[in-house]
């Protein structure tokens, strides 16, 4: 896919927030449950129009994110918000890493494997829009509070993007991991 001129936003609810070694469930009206392992950034106080330059200084720490995707209703209704933020959708864990132990977060290897296969293997200095550029770009409609959880994108890999498509089924177990972060373990239920 071309990379897009600006970071594409979605959110994910409560409902979706699920722990290390949680289920994601898959949803009993989806048959195409994707898997996509991404850096995430925690909010540590509030921020509204900030700077690239000063974004840092609102970063609390950084985790781990599985975002679940069912890529069927996402594009079945021309927007995301189904798709992604269904019961479970959003692992995150199994640690909150501050900035000082983590150091750079642009040049991290990621990963993610599948039952013991490795179908994501990268580094987030390949991610398309850095931390800062993202609080920069969120702050300036929005006003981001401390806790709020942030999301950065998936390197290639993911279910949707093979031949064949690989999606998630009962019984599946997957972990991703970052460098200096650790590792978020979840296993799938239908």
């Amino acid at each position: 896919m071309e990379p897009p001129e600006s970071p594409v936003i979605f959110s994910k609810y409560a409902n979706a927030i699920a722990g290390h070694h949680d289920a994601i469930e898959i949803p009993i009206n989806s048959t195409a449950v994707d898997f996509e392992a991404e850096l995430a950034f925690v909010i540590g106080r509030e921020a509204k129009h900030v700077s690239e330059e000063e974004a840092n200084d609102y970063i609390f720490g950084y985790t781990i994110m599985n975002d679940i995707s069912a890529r069927d209703l996402q594009f079945q209704d021309g927007q995301w918000s189904r798709g992604k933020t269904a019961d479970t959708f959003a692992p995150f864990g199994p640690f909150i890493v501050t900035q000082d132990e983590v150091g750079d977060p642009h040049n991290l290897a990621i990963s993610l494997e599948l039952n013991g296969e490795i179908m994501q293997d990268s580094n987030t200095s390949n991610l398309i829009f850095t931390v800062p550029k993202i609080i920069s770009f969120l702050s300036q409609s929005m006003t981001l509070m401390p806790g709020d959880l942030i999301a950065t994108g998936t390197p290639p890999g993911v279910g949707m993007g093979r031949n064949p498509k690989i999606w998630l089924k009962n019984g599946d177990r997957m972990n991703v991991s970052i460098e200096k972060i650790g590792t978020l373990s979840n296993h799938v239920i239908a």
